[in-house]
């Protein structure tokens, strides 16, 4: 499978941006993906891109961290003018590649000062037939706006125009959360890749010896130069090595020189940092993305002192989680003296070089397979949800003091598969609780397993074989009005038996009927038999049809049975459960009856696993997470568990 690849980047201040953007160009185009790689930061040198094709917006740029104030390579401000010779070069070259897959790097969670040209991008790329997949790209740590509207602007760009979001780190590491407040309804959205690594070349082993003091690209690491280089008089017993960034500008960096130690050498940025990096005993630098994938690839002790000038906290935050690994000393910026460096540096000279640590740095190859995966199984169109009618019903029973409580059941499990353990992963992300309707007939062993440690899943009673006896003509059922009360008494019976007998504590003594149809002349001996619940297709009449059984069923089930067996309409799935909440409110149903969402793993496509999911967030997002089913039943459950000593 060869793609059409379109990745858009700007990067404002140092070229680390660029710098990811390019190493996943790379890697797409290493895959036999036809890449184009659209930078609109200043021209900076990059790795040889090999098959890349690279393109040139007019460039822009910012001094310091005003990333409000645009300036073009000359640092004068630039006009509308010439940001729409910018927009229609990209446009164009939107229109020239035809992408299968459009990446946008940071935008829509930060570059709000261009946001006008990445929103015609993603504008004409939703015009497309066909449409591309359109992913964002963002490193590990966000600068997260103080202002909640702009978080809730990014979200929701996010929402309208994207298929995912891959986060360039490793949550083990520093996950997304930790720096931005993520919306429950995009966590769908989240793939975290690892981190990209520029050069992926093998660390050759050598002696360790010297000091290596790196920076940014731009001139915010002077103050760090200078600290070393005086530093450097006072620790005489090592050579020092100061890589000065090009961003730096020449005076700056003759002046550096001339105030160098003899055992200290002063010298531009060098393509070879990393073999001198991984020769080093010791390295002195910030704390960029970049950097820090560096240092965790060379396995060199550290002394960071990350960038923090206007309020920035990414560095510092990375800084932090490679301090608690035992991998770094942090100096904040503030604090920054040759005194201080020099502490850090004794502290940090004895220790041996760091172990490898337990972090994903196959960012770049694993990005790409996310993306060709997200390729193959998206729909052709982009699966499009308006929560807003079930979102003004919630809003109206919240007014009316009507709580609305939601539960979870998946019908005809029966043994551990990855169809199961999709379901039960997607269950524990959201902390949602799941009733599984079991068929006790065809139970395999593998299922107790599998539940043993899932704290919030608990098996039904599914029926016995899931076998139907209606006559042909007639709707399906297993427990219908079509044999003696005697026999399928004793089927019931033989059920709970033998899912007790594999599933043990799991269990609990619920009776689904197979395609929720049962006799409700059956019902009073369900209670004799020991089962305490009763859940099938409807709103129910009653809480207890018979006494010693509850009922609770399920409402809204998502697939089209009678057309395609894929996803029913999403718009008729949000009426129905927006249907569901306005009869509660009403009075027209029990109001303590939860809302039951019926899925059935076993035939899921990935459109149906992605309603799913976005509902479960949606909810979520409004503090809505599903009962787990053993508080659903908790009124006859519990004590008929403890009666029966389970």
């Amino acid at each position: 499978m060869s793609l059409r690849v379109l990745i858009a980047v700007t990067h404002l201040l140092g070229a680390g941006h660029l710098t990811r953007a390019a190493a996943l160009a790379r890697a797409f185009a290493r895959q036999g993906h036809e890449t184009v790689l659209v930078s609109g930061g200043s021209p900076a040198r990059l790795a040889d891109l090999g098959n890349v094709t690279f393109v040139q917006l007019p460039p822009v740029q910012t001094v310091g961290t005003d990333f409000r104030t645009l300036l073009d390579d000359a640092l004068k401000p630039i006009d509308d003018a010439y940001l729409d010779r910018r927009r229609t070069l990209l446009l164009d070259t939107l229109k020239t590649v035809r992408p299968d897959i459009l990446v946008t790097e940071l935008f829509p969670f930060g570059r709000r000062v261009l946001a006008r040209e990445f929103m015609a991008l993603l504008d004409a790329a939703r015009a497309m037939n066909p449409r591309p997949r359109v992913l964002c790209s963002i490193r590990d740590i966000l600068v997260a706006s103080s202002k909640p509207e702009r978080i809730a602007e990014a979200h929701e760009r996010v929402l309208g125009h994207y298929d995912a979001v891959l986060v360039h780190g490793d949550p083990n590491l520093v996950p997304l959360d930790d720096s931005w407040p993520l919306d429950e309804r995009i966590r769908p959205l989240i793939r975290y890749t690892g981190y990209v690594d520029e050069n992926e070349a093998a660390i050759p082993e050598s002696i360790r010896q010297g000091i290596v003091v790196s920076g940014g690209s731009s001139a915010a690491s002077l103050p760090l130069y200078r600290a070393a280089l005086a530093a450097a008089y006072r620790i005489d017993d090592r050579c020092w090595h100061v890589l000065v960034g090009r961003g730096v500008p020449e005076a700056d960096f003759q002046a550096l020189r001339q105030g160098a130690p003899a055992h200290a050498a002063v010298e531009r940025a060098r393509p070879d940092f990393r073999a001198l990096l991984a020769e080093a005993e010791l390295s002195v630098s910030q704390s960029g993305y970049n950097t820090v994938v560096d240092l965790l690839r060379c396995g060199v002790q550290a002394v960071l002192v990350p960038f923090e000038a206007g309020h920035e906290t990414e560095q510092r935050l990375r800084a932090e989680r490679l301090k608690t690994l035992g991998l770094a000393e942090v100096i904040p910026e503030e604090e920054l003296s040759p005194e201080t460096l020099v502490s850090a540096l004794r502290k940090a000279l004895p220790r041996h070089p760091s172990a490898a640590a337990p972090i994903s740095l196959d960012g770049a190859r694993r990005s790409v397979g996310i993306a060709e995966d997200i390729f193959r199984s998206a729909p052709r169109h982009r699966l499009t949800i308006d929560w807003s009618p079930l979102d003004a019903a919630l809003t109206r029973a919240a007014d009316h003091g009507c709580p609305v409580r939601f539960w979870w059941r998946d019908d005809d499990a029966v043994a551990d598969t990855p169809q199961l353990d999709r379901l039960l992963t997607l269950a524990r992300r959201y902390e949602a609780g799941l009733g599984l309707a079991v068929i006790p007939a065809r139970l395999d062993d593998s299922l107790a397993s599998r539940l043993a440690d899932e704290e919030r899943a608990f098996a039904l009673v599914h029926g016995l074989h899931h076998a139907n006896h209606a006559p042909a003509g007639e709707k399906k059922a297993e427990f219908g009005a079509h044999r003696s009360l005697s026999i399928m008494a004793a089927d019931a019976e033989q059920a709970l038996h033998m899912a007790r007998k594999r599933l043990g504590h799991k269990l609990l003594p619920v009776f689904v009927p197979p395609w929720n149809r049962i006799s409700q002349d059956l019902l009073p001996h369900l209670a004799r038999l020991g089962f305490a619940g009763l859940s099938t297709f409807t709103d129910r009449k009653t809480a207890f049809p018979t006494a010693g059984l509850l009922q609770i069923n399920t409402h809204v089930d998502p697939i089209d049975w009678h057309g395609t067996r894929s996803l029913a309409d999403p718009a008729e799935v949000v009426a129905r459960l927006a249907a569901a909440v306005e009869r509660r409110v009403a009075g027209a149903a029990d109001r303590d009856e939860p809302i039951g969402f019926l899925t059935h793993h076993l035939v899921h496509d990935d459109v149906i696993w992605s309603l799913c999911e976005r509902l479960i967030a949606q909810l979520a997002s409004r503090g809505i997470l599903f009962l787990r089913p053993d508080e659903c039943f908790t009124i006859e459950t519990k004590s008929h568990l403890r009666s029966n000593g389970i």
